[in-house]
């Protein structure tokens, strides 16, 4: 993608649809590129990403043969060599209208489809074509891919978990699995001890998936991970349990080793105690450790955010992991900034911030917020 482009989407324009035409004419006899460049690129600038995605996969389809099966062996012979490894996997975008193509017009070949998706997804990813077949019959796909998580790619082992998470973000919800996740459990233990944590990172976005519908059952498949885990499988287990961990949920912190805090003091300054939108704000913790024995703590913060009725919504913040021994202490500070982004509106108001240590709140304190300095 060139630096002037301002958008993901502008990766998808009159270039790219060139290029797709360039790889695929050859495999298809009487491809007509004027008539695909015609329909691919109409009115593309006014396009968001995935329409522009979908109208060239759509203009593709056209072109290749009618029946299924000769179009997926066709898209299959266009496509470029596998990627060498897992270090850059951008390279493979302009394959996305093909998964889109398998997508939405190929679920009435369920076996032509699925060999297509097996070689799709090492040169960019078959995760999103994958998931009408999914929600239409989930036992018949999960069964499939069962053997390839002994696939020597490592894009196909990952296409294992990734593509049955229950809520792929882009990706059609898999309501059936987020309700009973249990037949892709199977697939996660196959693959929590991959040699590459390009896989063993999409088992644990998969198990924190789980964990925000079934919270207890990601926490006992936790538990068992853990016993006699390597780093590598420790630090799965830590990505998968990440939403529990904000969360505060007990069984979550247990396991990594995170009880209730026993006789800790703990005092939460906050300061100046007024600053203006696009300003910051100096958070700092007094810990103490006044029990007979050594704590291991995992110390967050929650701002509760003014909205616009009033009211006020928590978000917790990682701070940092410590060992604080009998009768030692310890102070962190940290810089928050109270700056508007896309994702966060501010209103002005009275902001609380609790400091929790193994989930429970420990301290807090408040500032108030100002109608700010950044121009909005």
């Amino acid at each position: 993608m060139s630096e002037e482009r301002k958008a993901f989407k502008d990766y998808f324009d009159r270039a790219a649809v060139k290029a797709l035409a360039d790889q695929v004419a050859p495999h298809v006899p009487d491809f007509d590129r004027a008539r695909f460049s015609r329909r691919a690129a109409r009115g593309l600038n006014a396009l968001e990403m995935m329409d522009r995605v979908r109208q060239i996969a759509g203009a593709l389809r056209k072109e290749l043969p009618e029946s299924t099966a000769a179009a997926m062996d066709a898209l299959t012979a266009s496509l470029p060599p596998p990627l060498p490894d897992t270090s850059d996997v951008t390279g493979g975008y302009l394959q996305w209208p093909v998964g889109q193509l398998i997508a939405d017009h190929g679920t009435d070949d369920f076996d032509a489809s699925f060999r297509a998706m097996v070689a799709l997804t090492q040169r960019f990813s078959s995760e999103f074509a994958v998931r009408p077949f999914l929600i239409a019959d989930p036992e018949r796909v999960i069964a499939r891919l069962m053997p390839l998580t002994d696939h020597p790619s490592p894009h196909v082992r990952r296409w294992c978990s990734e593509g049955v998470r229950p809520r792929l973000p882009w990706g059609q919800r898999a309501h059936v699995l987020e309700k009973d996740p249990s037949p892709i459990l199977p697939l996660l233990e196959a693959l929590k001890d991959d040699p590459e944590e390009y896989v063993r990172r999409s088992v644990a976005n998969a198990l924190n998936d789980i964990a925000k519908a079934h919270p207890a059952l990601v926490v006992s498949i936790a538990e068992r991970w853990w016993k006699g885990a390597s780093k590598e499988r420790e630090r799965l287990v830590r990505h998968g349990l990440r939403t529990l961990i904000k969360a505060g949920d007990p069984g979550a912190l247990a396991v990594l080793g995170y009880g209730p805090p026993k006789a800790l003091s703990a005092s939460l300054r906050v300061s100046p105690p007024e600053v203006s939108i696009g300003e910051s704000v100096q958070l700092s913790l007094a810990l103490s450790n006044d029990s007979r024995e050594s704590q291991p703590l995992l110390v967050d913060y929650q701002v509760h955010y003014v909205k616009a009725d009033g009211s006020a919504r928590p978000k917790v913040f990682k701070w940092k992991e410590l060992t604080l021994e009998s009768g030692a202490g310890e102070t962190l500070t940290k810089k928050h900034s109270m700056r508007r982004t896309t994702t966060r509106p501010l209103y002005a108001g009275e902001h609380r911030v609790e400091a929790l240590a193994n989930g429970e709140v420990v301290a807090e304190a408040s500032f108030s917020l100002l109608e700010g300095l950044d121009g909005e």
